[in-house]
């Protein structure tokens, strides 16, 4: 995958697989980056999925890179690890699933062949049928990603018969994510699961840059729907301005303010509402909350 922190995020999206799924994971974890300064460096553990990834000390010095790609299944797979993920910086990043490492017919790993094309010029796409193209029985699944970030993926004829696989391609302005998947189950969302988890770490929805209880806050009418209102001075809430009767009757329970809803100081919008609370009213003042009474709010565009 290509994004700020890459490698962080890759391991987030297999932790999620992890989390959820069944099968050949939670084992070996092979990480390649490719770093903003050319150089190659690989991370292993043989046990333990992304929890034990994440525990490695070394991983924290490749929070900077932008190109990152994994590849994990069960435990005990052949040393070295790196032989699941090859990389080079005048090529790019290698992985994939099933056994790429393994010779082809020319007696080369698809995995190294379709680098080499990389190193050649050849796009991702290009590179991946060329390892695999003539060789419908390999079993393998490649992902091929160029040192600019330009990714691709593919499976062999054989491997794209099986009925557990998945797979995703995510690409947008700053951020390339590929999936391959087969052996976990249930298998039909997994790779969804991973990209979301990704984009979660990348730009988390519940991030907030400022919080305050809702408990002792009025509901007042005002010219916005929703807005929650706060002290100029102090930056902490001071009521919800919310339309409708039904806030102001003697009992009334519900969230003033919902997340995306304008944050008001001085009559200027300077943010926008992250996390609601489930409000129990009285006359038009909050009481009492079901669950969590904080409100945070972001100073960031609403999404």
């Amino acid at each position: 995958m290509k994004a700020p922190g890459a490698a962080r995020a890759a391991l987030a999206g297999l932790e999620a697989v992890e989390a959820v799924g069944r099968g050949a994971i939670g084992g070996f974890v092979s990480l390649t980056v490719l770093a903003p300064d050319g150089a190659v460096h690989d991370l292993g553990v043989q046990r333990g999925g992304a929890r034990a990834m994440l525990a490695e000390p070394q991983l924290a010095a490749l929070a900077e890179a932008r190109l990152a790609v994994l590849m994990s299944s069960a435990p005990d797979r052949p040393e070295p690890l790196s032989q699941f993920t090859p990389g080079a910086a005048d090529a790019g990043l290698m992985t994939g699933h099933r056994l790429p490492n393994m010779p082809g017919l020319n007696g080369t790993p698809p995995n190294l062949v379709a680098l080499q094309a990389l190193r050649e010029g050849l796009s991702p796409a290009q590179a991946i049928d060329r390892a695999l193209a003539d060789a419908p029985d390999l079993d393998a699944g490649l992902i091929a990603m160029t040192s600019s970030g330009e990714l691709a993926i593919g499976n062999s004829a054989s491997v794209a018969e099986r009925p557990d696989i998945g797979e995703a391609l995510v690409v947008e302005p700053g951020l390339s994510i590929a999936v391959l998947h087969n052996s976990i189950l249930p298998h039909e969302a997994l790779a969804d699961l991973a990209v979301s988890a990704i984009h979660d770490t990348l730009a988390p929805l519940d991030a907030w840059s400022g919080s305050g209880s809702a408990i002792g806050l009025s509901v007042r009418p005002g010219p916005r729907k929703r807005a929650l209102l706060l002290h100029a001075d102090r930056g902490t809430p001071l009521a919800f301005e919310a339309e409708g009767e039904e806030w102001r009757r003697p009992e009334w329970e519900g969230c003033p303010v919902r997340r995306g809803d304008p944050v008001i100081a001085a009559e200027q919008v300077v943010g926008y509402v992250v996390q609601e609370a489930y409000c129990i009213l009285r006359g038009g003042t909050v009481t009492q909350a079901r669950g969590d009474h904080h409100l945070t709010w972001t100073r960031s565009e609403a999404t």
